[in-house]
């Protein structure tokens, strides 16, 4: 029973899946926008705004905890500058996730992630 199991597995271990999510919100935030399957950009939606929570705090602590997530240094300097003027007015709902066709392959469910 998955009863109070909060963290999608993705099919991969901890470690794999840890590492996966660091690396698509790294790309999400240089990018600004990625395709990724809907299970991904569902798991992925949580780190990202956690990320952007912690660039609109711009307090020192806040900074090193992103910089020990993200993957570049330059990119946590640029996100910090920026998100203080870009998210100020906003709770919350740093991403949207629109549905797209299935892929071709295996028809799993795919999605676009962005910022807004």
């Amino acid at each position: 029973m998955r009863h109070q199991c909060r963290v999608p597995k993705l099919g991969r271990p901890a470690d794999q899946r840890k590492a996966m999510l660091r690396g698509l919100t790294t790309q999400l935030i240089r990018e600004g926008r990625i395709t990724t399957t809907k299970a991904r950009a569902k798991a992925l939606r949580n780190e990202a705004e956690r990320i952007i929570t912690l660039a609109k705090e711009g307090r020192l602590p806040c900074r090193r905890r992103a910089m020990g997530y993200i993957y570049d240094k330059q990119l946590v300097h640029a996100l910090f500058e920026k998100a203080k003027d870009r998210y100020d007015e906003r709770q919350g709902g740093y991403t949207r996730i629109i549905r797209t066709v299935p892929r071709r392959g295996d028809n799993a469910e795919m999605a676009i992630i962005e910022l807004i």
